[in-house]
């Protein structure tokens, strides 16, 4: 059978990629500085074999084949997902590959180092050699998928998600964020006048702080026999649905910002570790696009860790590892705080969104070639100035040099954070419907409810359905800004 070859090979592929994933997260947290290189070609070689394997011409054979064969449901929903990936594949030479891995992996390591000294004319030279890959793999994506190359970009974040769906989303939610910010900011200030926040006491120690990040990862069900936290340059999560590598950084005057990105990165984890595993070698198993990925992050960030209830529940939690006596009162303010700001990781969630369209504007851009890499700095400046009213002329290292994202050539990611945000506050409105009292298990730290809802609705879906279609089946409705207006309005307004 036709569909038995596809499954064999899925398995060989799954074995590339499990090798691939763990070499990456390595490279990140634990690699001594002078393997990058070495590392580089390694990856390479293997992201080389991996794609001669799964673009090999006799493959499309054997999908045509398979539709032809007695398949059940699934298996048709597995085949028709694997000739998405295969045309995605097919459609880039495997030279090709291999010299974007080498060029992306050599311009992060690189940005390790410079970015901390904030050396943008040491780093543009390497960076401009990504974007230029970029260019070119945009155009053979969209001569293949017959879409705008930046379109073509943005299907292997979000399939089925097009420019002219996202454009008219982030101009009102721009819109609606030049008015909502002053007026969040003054509701803080007035607050703030009648109870001034009380300040942390800014000694805490990352040993503790790990200890802290490790308990909540486990309460809001994440499993550690099959996941891990460390640290690492920018926060991530890593590895297989089997072995999931958290990582967070950590600052030993406040706690909120590591604590914040642990819980972000374990709703990554969450999703991956209740993917479907019996398709867990077939693309049906994979996660459904980043919208959707980051959706299920800051569902736990922000729905769950900036909700008051969870801090009913977490901030005993947070005296027993880090000796802090707080009321709610003392601590939703710096949980809530709103400040415009330059760094996107550690934006409130009401400024975030300016930084993802900031973002999504400059690298359409930059894949057309209307911006050249070397005019970043000036042109970042200015649409920051021009929605947060702060600059970055002189501080490179807060500006283009920010993100990982860039110098490891994913553009056309970033609006998936943005729109994760709204599928989040879609789906806690439709928890909140369907389990009226589901703040009082918050306020107990118990999340089997929420997390049943979520694997049901979300996690075993995989691939299965268009993300639109996984957010009618899942929502009851088509996505809706609306409800993270809403979201906003009641905790900030």
């Amino acid at each position: 059978m036709s569909f038995q070859k596809l499954d064999d090979l899925g398995r060989r592929l799954e074995a590339f990629s499990h090798a691939l994933s763990i070499l990456g997260v390595d490279e990140a947290v634990a690699m001594a500085v002078g393997g990058g290189e070495a590392r580089a070609e390694a990856m390479s070689a293997l992201a080389g074999m991996q794609h001669r394997q799964a673009s090999a011409p006799e493959i499309a054979d054997w999908i045509d084949a398979a539709e032809q064969e007695d398949l059940s449901d699934d298996q048709r929903a597995a085949v028709r997902e694997l000739k998405r990936q295969y045309t995605n594949l097919t459609c880039l030479p495997v030279e090709f590959v291999e010299k974007q891995m080498r060029t992306r992996m050599r311009c992060e390591q690189l940005w390790r180092d410079l970015r901390a000294k904030k050396d943008w004319h040491s780093f543009e030279p390497a960076l401009d050699g990504v974007i230029q890959l970029v260019r070119e793999e945009a155009a053979m994506r969209a001569d293949a998928l017959k879409l705008a190359p930046y379109d073509a970009l943005v299907e292997q974040y979000d399939p089925g998600t097009r420019v002219s769906d996202i454009a008219p989303v982030f101009n009102d939610l721009k819109s609606f964020l030049v008015d909502f910010v002053p007026r969040a900011l003054g509701a803080q200030d007035n607050r703030l006048s009648k109870r001034p926040m009380k300040a942390l006491s800014g000694s805490y120690p990352i040993e503790r702080q790990r200890e802290l990040g490790l308990a909540m990862m486990q309460a809001v069900g994440f499993d550690l026999t099959h996941g891990s936290l460390a640290v690492s340059h920018h926060p991530f999560c890593g590895g297989v649905p089997t072995d999931v590598r958290i990582t967070t950084r950590y600052k030993t005057s406040e706690f909120l910002s590591s604590l914040m990105g642990v819980l972000h990165e374990t709703g990554h984890a969450l999703y991956e570790q209740n993917l479907p595993k019996e398709w867990a070698h077939w693309p049906l198993g994979k996660a459904r696009g980043m919208a959707v990925h980051e959706s299920q992050s800051l569902f736990v960030e922000k729905q769950i860790g900036r909700n008051p209830a969870f801090w009913a529940w977490a901030l005993p939690v947070v005296e027993r590892h880090l000796g802090e006596d707080w009321s709610i009162e003392d601590i939703l303010p710096h949980v809530h705080h709103v400040e415009r700001g330059l760094i996107r990781v550690d934006a409130d969630e009401v400024t975030y969104p300016l930084h993802i369209i900031l973002r999504f504007e400059l690298e359409q851009d930059l894949v057309s070639g209307k911006l050249q890499t070397r005019d970043l700095p000036e042109a970042w400046d200015a649409k920051m100035q021009d929605y947060l009213g702060l600059s970055t002329i002189d501080s490179p290292g807060d500006g283009p040099m920010q993100d990982v994202h860039w110098p490891s050539g994913a553009l056309g990611y970033f609006p998936s954070y943005s729109l994760g945000a709204m599928m989040a506050a879609q789906q806690w409105t439709s928890i909140a419907a369907a389990v009226p009292d589901i703040e009082a298990d918050l306020s107990a730290g118990e999340f089997s409810r929420i997390n049943a809802w979520r694997r049901d609705n979300i996690w075993s879906q995989g691939s299965r359905w268009s993300t639109p279609e996984l957010m009618q089946r899942a929502t009851g409705a088509a996505l809706d800004a609306t409800h993270f207006k809403r979201h906003l309005e009641a905790r900030y307004g």
